[in-house]
């Protein structure tokens, strides 16, 4: 936020300190700007104090800005318990949804817990504000036998093709992001070891297994790329998955790419790639693996992101003990 030093101190710590990708300190940037927007209405009576700066001149108008600057880091850090629950409650009667409410928080939350970190302030003083209770929602997963179909939709007797079809094969055969899969290199790719070398959230490294039929396809999809990239200089030597200029793909292309095959392979255009992360989470768990294995495998900071995937199984046991076991209807005579 441009008109905020602390706040900019908070964003360049979370970029620079914490490795947040760009995208994520945006996110965090807009919900303080939002907050901060609420506290100048609140204390000034609905009109904004960071208006009317044309008509002076460059010096006042910095003077004007540093003025503006320093007031707006005054009300930040003198926001109570009572300021907080009050932006929740206007929140909530603009009818934002649970789950948002509950990351402004979270945000709000991060932010003066760095002001107490960083000596600026003496408590947090969102402690005391809870979360709103979140509604259960059980991710998405396909079947094996709807991967199996997806994964045979894209034509391998082409180089993009191919190379879809080694994309949806990395991402359900190691449960890695989407994020990750783009982020991939040539050499990180251990055909010999049957690993992958993945580069997660914060800058977390991990080693991943991956099967070995992902990896033939890995392996038909470089014998296209190699040819590509010896007649065009453009294509990067590194990347893994390139697009058609031989660049690195992005996440939104690697969502349109699956749009397409989910559309052939006549599946739910809702699903994401990160249903495949999803299917590849569950399906270890149904076939015995033990919790802390997925969390490891998924690249998960807590074991408790991980245990939703023991929901899924629960549930898929409960349906096919259901499906085996009809309920008695309940005026029949026994």
């Amino acid at each position: 936020m441009e008109n905020s030093a602390i706040v900019r101190d908070f964003l360049s710590y979370l970029k620079f300190e914490k490795h947040f990708s760009e995208h994520t300190a945006k996110c965090y940037g807009a919900d303080l700007t939002q907050f901060a927007e609420y506290l100048c209405s609140k204390q000034s009576g609905g009109s904004s104090d960071y208006s009317g700066m044309s008509g002076h001149s460059d010096h006042t108008a910095t003077a004007v800005a540093v003025q503006a600057e320093a007031k707006l880091d005054q009300k930040l850090l003198a926001v109570d318990v009572n300021s907080v629950r009050e932006y929740m409650a206007l929140l909530n009667d603009k009818q934002y949804s649970k789950s948002t409410i509950a990351r402004k928080l979270a945000t709000l939350r991060s932010f003066y817990k760095f002001l107490v970190k960083r000596g600026t302030i003496a408590s947090n003083p969102v402690t005391a504000v809870r979360t709103p209770k979140q509604e259960k929602k059980l991710p998405k997963f396909l079947e094996f036998e709807q991967v199996k179909r997806l994964l045979e939709t894209p034509p391998m007797d082409g180089w993009l093709g191919a190379r879809d079809r080694a994309m949806l094969e990395v991402l359900y055969s190691t449960g890695m992001r989407v994020s990750e899969l783009v982020a991939l290199n040539m050499d990180d790719i251990d055909f010999l070891g049957e690993v992958v070398h993945v580069r997660g959230k914060g800058k977390k490294e991990r080693i991943t297994p991956v099967s070995s039929s992902a990896l033939q396809v890995i392996q038909h999809y470089l014998e296209y790329r190699n040819k590509r990239a010896q007649n065009n200089s453009n294509f990067d030597q590194k990347i893994l998955f390139v697009n058609k200029h031989g660049k690195r793909l992005s996440t939104r292309s690697v969502r349109r790419k699956m749009d397409k095959y989910l559309k052939m392979a006549g599946l739910d255009p809702s699903i994401s790639p990160h249903t495949l992360r999803h299917s590849f989470a569950t399906h270890m768990l149904n076939n015995g693996a033990d919790l802390r294995s997925v969390q490891e495998l998924l690249g998960h900071q807590s074991l408790s992101t991980t245990q939703v995937y023991t929901h899924l199984t629960t549930k898929k046991l409960k349906d096919v003990y259901e499906s085996a076991h009809p309920r008695q209807n309940p005026d029949e005579q026994y």
